[in-house]
């Protein structure tokens, strides 16, 4: 695959738009989600927990789905725990220093499951058949997890 050279000055120049797109983004998000959750009379968690983190996330699905397809599970389980060590400790870090993050009581429940669903990958790769491989059954119990914590999360409102 070729790669297109572009000159330091293009490639400045496309990082900046880059960024000032992002920021239109994101902010478009908040604002949206803010609206929705206001309009559907719910917690902005909610939308937070469902709407944003699903859209958030889908670049880390394709990719590591695309990665599992082509047998790069390096690639797929790299994206993975990478992307939630990055979230957690990146991005709560810088957005705790621009404004400390106050959690609601609610939200315990929710940093379990945070805590639970990676641990629950370490203890899965350790277990099963094969050692070291996450099996489609073990795949199908984290769905099974995921949407019976999505329900939760809807019923909890």
């Amino acid at each position: 695959m070729e790669i297109k050279q572009l000159s330091y000055l293009k490639s400045t120049f496309l990082i900046i738009i880059g960024l000032i797109c992002l920021n239109m983004g994101a902010k478009w998000v908040v604002d949206g989600a803010v609206e929705i959750a206001s309009y559907l009379d719910i917690s902005q968690s909610l939308i937070a927990i469902t709407i944003v983190a699903f859209g958030t996330s889908l670049p880390e699905l394709a990719t590591s789905a695309l990665a599992a397809y082509k047998k790069n599970t390096d690639i797929a389980i790299g994206n993975i725990v990478g992307s939630n060590i990055f979230n957690i400790l990146l991005i709560i870090g810088v957005s705790s220093i621009i404004r400390p993050l106050k959690f609601n009581i609610a939200s315990n429940i929710d940093i379990f499951v945070a805590i639970l669903a990676p641990f629950l990958l370490f203890i899965t790769m350790f277990t099963g058949r094969k050692k070291l491989v996450l099996e489609r059954l073990e795949g199908i119990l984290f769905l099974i997890f995921f949407v019976s914590y999505i329900v939760f999360v809807l019923i909890r409102g």
